[in-house]
């Protein structure tokens, strides 16, 4: 591996059945979410290395949920597992009870033990998983309640938690609470967000959003306006399924234009990204858009370069 790559570690854990290594499959494999359902259980400790955004590496550690398994990470192999790690992404299983386990919400505490003894100042994200299983209507009440359980079941401030988020393989919501986890992990974010600014102001567009190139994930983004035109993890989740239906038949995606009450033009960027505008003025002219993004794309580039 090169020198300057950057390993980001992140741990991904939870009890088993939560839906870890489906989560991970679709986002960084392609699976479609129909096809998760052929894959086995993990054993063990599943670790992958993941090139992302050039020179930015993750070192993915998919850890089994049997609670023997679970027992020996917090005791046996607890030097090895908390140690260094950067992320930490805790599954749960939303939609199988009305209530955590008491088992579930223990291993939980354990997890978050280790990490505070070894990993002191990881980042923790906590996906409250398989939210397609509980009625629209009353999802954000249960996302509530179980969020609350578990943030009055352990406190700790050695452990920072970034955030809760309701996730299913089947829509968008995995997308949004993945997009957020990557992000965290980008060096100098805001750096990238000013120059899309710039860029967005200069050409008199109301948005503009960086995605990455394999797994569509939102790396950055500007928006002149207080609500987005089009939620992006939504963009996300239906341009991975077009892109894995263009690569069965040997297409590839080059540009996508679409006009309506709005314009919106997803382009290749660099090997690296796809880059989206929108806006709504009908005197922004789309050909003098992409000239100008032809133009700006090589200090948009360095920009990027010099931060991953």
């Amino acid at each position: 591996m090169d020198n300057n790559q950057k390993v980001e570690k992140l741990l991904l854990m939870g009890r088993e059945n939560a839906g870890k290594t489906s989560m991970h499959s679709v986002i960084f494999a392609n699976y479609p979410a129909r096809e998760t359902m052929g894959i086995g259980y993990t054993v063990g400790i599943d670790k992958q290395i993941i090139r992302f955004m050039g020179s930015l590496t993750l070192n993915l550690w998919d850890c089994a949920g049997q609670g023997k398994l679970m027992k020996s990470y917090f005791n046996q192999q607890k030097d090895i597992i908390f140690k260094d790690v950067q992320v930490l992404i805790y599954v749960f299983d939303i939609g199988s009870e009305d209530n955590f386990k008491e088992e579930d919400m223990n291993a939980y505490k354990s997890c978050m033990e280790k990490l505070a003894e070894l990993s002191q100042g990881a980042k923790v994200f906590i996906l409250l998983h398989k939210i397609d299983l509980i009625n629209p209507i009353n999802q954000q009440e249960v996302f509530e309640k179980k969020k609350n359980q578990i943030q009055n079941y352990f406190v700790d401030n050695r452990v920072s938690i970034q955030g809760f988020f309701a996730s299913s393989i089947w829509n968008e919501t995995l997308y949004k609470a993945w997009s957020v986890i990557v992000q965290s992990l980008v060096p100098d974010l805001q750096q990238i967000n000013n120059e899309l600014k710039q860029f967005c102001h200069f050409n008199e567009i109301d948005e503009i959003v960086l995605f990455e190139k394999s797994t569509f994930l939102v790396i950055a983004f500007y928006n002149k306006n207080k609500e987005c035109i089009i939620k992006y993890e939504r963009v996300s989740n239906i341009i991975k399924k077009f892109k894995l239906s263009c690569n069965s038949t040997g297409a590839k995606i080059q540009k996508i234009f679409l006009s309506s009450q709005f314009s919106c033009s997803i382009q290749e960027f660099n090997k690296n990204c796809y880059i989206m505008t929108i806006y709504k003025d009908p005197q922004v002219n789309q050909a003098t858009l992409d000239f100008n993004m032809k133009q700006s794309r090589n200090v948009l580039q360095q920009s990027i370069k010099n931060i991953f």
